[in-house]
């Protein structure tokens, strides 16, 4: 039988004995989900099947590459570009430490195309706050390559690049727990990054994610998780890592003091709505934040400059992006996105 006359209900009995999907027949089911040709309730059931079974590598790249093959593409360069989306849903209330993260890498001469969304359950996603510090997070595909080429950074709002996944937003609602659709957005970069920072909320799954991540193509990435339950580099306590790397996954600790930064209690970083965590963000790319807000965002972009070669180690990366604070560029490269996002906008009205 092949994959193509593989019936939904088939597929759930599979599921629901224990059995694993083949990347293929992940691939299969998620086509028919974004396709509209699926029930909501067989959405809801597969989410649930798979999370109860476990999600393999497999099962969540062969979702992965038809949602990327079903979205809106911006055209670039794909060599050498980061993303920093990660999967959210920590139940942590921080503030945007990878949306900073990506303006400062930026700022050191890294193409970022940072993908993202509104919070799905904090208070402020990434799209939430950009739209607070004046980011017109509106830009269609062409809009965000012209951005992207004019000043190293564009951001893509996932709602507009996904359209297909409407099909199963009804059913992600409903369920209201955590399900392989929560880990599909970092996965799906419409612009194909190469590169990645990318936090998870279950540290039981970096390694399954690298995996994914490797079988995607992508030549460098980091996949954080932290002892304290970030999905973030913490600077409260050990952050496990899985990084590929040369086509290699190895996975490690790293402290926060061996990466040159104070340690702060998690209270330290807690964030709020989205005018808050852009006027924290603003704090600490203009160099007045010298805080536990600085430090962790020095953690997670010095790990954007290493995953973008920047930098050699780790510990250099977070050298040079509190000296990307300090010399002015990140907060300059802040005003770049906001002033090209309004323009670009305004043009096309």
């Amino acid at each position: 039988m092949t994959v193509e006359t593989i019936a939904i209900p088939q597929l759930l009995n599979r599921l629901v004995q224990g059995e694993h999907l083949s990347r293929e027949q992940a691939a299969a089911v998620m086509t028919q989900i974004m396709d509209g040709a699926a029930t909501p309730a067989q959405i809801g059931a597969l989410a649930a099947a798979l999370r109860m079974k476990g999600e393999t590598a497999d099962e969540i790249a062969g979702f992965a590459e038809v949602m990327r093959a079903k979205s809106n593409r911006v055209q670039t360069e794909q060599r050498g570009l980061l993303d920093t989306c990660g999967t959210g849903g920590s139940g942590i209330h921080k503030f945007n430490v990878s949306t900073a993260s990506a303006i400062i890498a930026a700022s050191g001469g890294i193409r970022v195309a940072k993908h993202g969304n509104r919070a799905m359950s904090g208070r402020a996603g990434s799209a939430d706050v950009l739209e607070a510090l004046g980011v017109d997070i509106t830009l269609t595909a062409e809009q965000a390559g012209r951005c992207l080429e004019e000043i190293g950074i564009c951001f893509m709002f996932a709602q507009l690049y996904h359209p297909s996944l409407r099909h199963a937003a009804g059913p992600r609602k409903e369920l209201g727990i955590r399900t392989i659709f929560n880990m599909l957005g970092p996965l799906t970069n419409p612009a194909g990054a190469d590169r990645q920072l990318l936090g998870i909320y279950d540290r039981s799954r970096t390694e399954t994610v690298a995996r994914v991540l490797q079988q995607l193509g992508l030549a460098q990435a980091m996949i954080v998780s932290s002892h304290d339950g970030l999905d973030e580099i913490s600077v409260s306590a050990p952050t496990q890592i899985s990084e590929l790397r040369g086509g290699a996954i190895r996975t490690y600790d790293i402290e926060p003091e061996a990466l040159g930064v104070d340690r702060h209690a998690l209270s330290e970083v807690a964030g709020g709505d989205a005018q808050l965590n852009a006027r924290l963000i603003r704090a600490v790319l203009e160099g007045t934040e010298r805080g536990g807000y600085r430090d962790i965002v020095a953690l997670n972009a010095g790990a954007c400059l290493y995953v973008g070669e920047r930098s050699g180690t780790l510990k250099e990366g977070v050298a040079q992006a509190l000296a990307l604070i300090d010399n002015g560029k990140a907060a300059q490269k802040l005003e770049q996105l906001i002033r090209t996002t309004g323009e670009l906008t305004h043009v096309s009205r």
